[in-house]
């Protein structure tokens, strides 16, 4: 199969990140990106600021490719927005790697050719087949002999169910809930919300970044009013680890929406899991929870509660997945925000990605199932080891090192429930939480 092409899904950070790696080592591959440009899911939240520096957002092979070829670094100590990450770095990366991107091509499913996920016999003989779907609406097969899924979680966000599924109305309602940060800079964006009863569901970075725009607003319209809708008994380490924080954006963040809630601009509602949606009589929206509390007049809901990874289509393939987080069994231990010390995240590459179909990985934010502490600096040590192995070095995979900024917050949905005021055994040191341009770096 040496002269099959690596096939990887997703022209996001780390699907270009491992198209550089390995072409740097000399490997056959194809990009399949279902948008029409590179980080299509990125230009989504293009008007968010991530608060990694560019330091931290450029691979180290993309570097080694773009540079060559008269492409200038950014500012190392700047922090770009999702339109500035792209339109600076993930389009002239792809612009670099040429035809090796095809653009409007959607994955709809990955197969060992021949043999469904239930056949054994010559299983490990035949190579993958990747089924795309192409803009117009044709069909194709690409056979490969190894396959990358990076397409991220951007297309499934959680619900505002509080049992992880939507709630009762949530789909009749759509007209007054996103699953985004609203982009107030836009006026017409703004204007939706000015002067109306906002709820703000999340408890992660999305939904801080989006509590401290809301409030912006607040000020500038006072009739405004801002509910921030938590799952979780208390609000507890939420708000982060402060100037304590190893990523100081990220620990701005935090204190920023702090300030705004001490501010009076927002309501905290905590202990709140939204069983149903009502519609009044007026129009307006009526939450209820689980335990019988209303949350009424309510006229617009963003929903920020984290994603999960889209499987679907990868259902005719073996993979080991964590019952739980949806990641894989052996890196699942290493990232369960229920389970673990909320440290730096242990170092972890092709061993930990692996899965009982050869040569398929899941890499980038999916392969952090549901969990929630994700920076794309760890999906391109990921890449890096899957790209050194696939070229047959394998010392080189298995030598990973990744050291990542502590003090993010590291509760995702539905986590510290029950978790007394005093949450310093859980967070006192919280572990990198997600960049949140990668809540799900690309489209599929």
């Amino acid at each position: 199969m040496s002269d099959l092409p690596v096939v990887v899904v997703g022209a996001g950070p780390v699907g270009l990140a491992a198209a550089a790696e390995l072409a740097e080592r000399g490997q056959t591959l194809l990009v399949l990106e279902r948008g029409d440009h590179a980080g299509a899911a990125v230009a989504q939240w293009h008007h968010v600021r991530l608060f990694s520096r560019w330091a931290e957002l450029v691979a180290p092979a993309a570097r080694r490719l773009l540079e060559p070829q008269g492409w200038q670094h950014p500012d190392v100590d700047g922090y770009p927005t999702g339109e500035e990450w792209a339109r600076l770095y993930l389009r002239p990366l792809a612009d670099a790697l040429g035809e090796r991107v095809r653009f409007g091509a959607e994955v709809v499913g990955v197969a060992r050719r021949g043999r469904d996920r239930v056949v054994d016999d010559g299983r490990e003989s035949e190579p993958l087949t990747v089924h795309v779907r192409t803009v117009d609406g044709g069909e194709e097969r690409i056979t490969a002999r190894a396959v990358i899924d990076a397409s991220g979680t951007w297309t499934s966000p959680n619900p505002l169910g509080g049992d992880g599924l939507p709630a009762i109305g949530e789909t009749a309602a759509a007209d007054r809930i996103v699953y985004q940060v609203p982009n107030l800079t836009d006026a017409t964006v703004a204007a939706r919300y000015a002067g109306k009863h906002v709820v703000v569901a999340g408890s992660g970075h999305s939904a801080l970044t989006a509590l401290v725009a809301f409030a912006g607003l607040a000020e500038r319209h006072p009739s405004t009013r801002i509910t921030w809708l938590l799952r979780r008994g208390t609000v507890g380490a939420v708000f982060g680890g402060g100037e304590a924080d190893q990523l100081p954006a990220r620990g701005a963040l935090g204190m920023r929406a702090k300030a705004a809630v001490e501010a009076g601009y927002i309501t905290v509602v905590t202990g709140f899991r939204t069983e149903a949606v009502e519609r009044g009589s007026d129009g307006r929206l009526v939450l209820l929870s689980s335990e019988g509390q209303r949350l009424e007049a309510v006229d617009e809901v963003a929903v920020l509660a984290g994603f999960r990874p889209d499987l679907s289509w990868l259902s005719e393939v073996r993979l080991a997945l964590d019952a739980t987080l949806q990641a894989p069994v052996a890196l699942a231990p290493l990232v369960d925000p229920n389970v673990h010390s909320c440290g730096t995240v242990y170092p972890h590459g092709v061993k930990e990605l692996a899965h009982p179909e050869p040569n398929l990985y899941l890499a980038g934010m999916k392969s952090y199932g549901r969990a929630p502490t994700f920076l794309a600096m760890t999906g391109y040590e990921q890449v890096r080891s899957i790209a050194a192995a696939l070229a047959g070095d394998r010392e080189s995979a298995e030598r990973v090192e990744l050291v990542l900024p502590e003090t993010g917050v590291c509760g995702g949905s539905g986590v510290f429930d029950a978790q007394p005021d005093d949450q310093s055994s859980c967070c006192g040191t919280p572990s990198g939480a997600q960049d949140l341009s990668l809540s799900a770096p690309s489209a599929r």
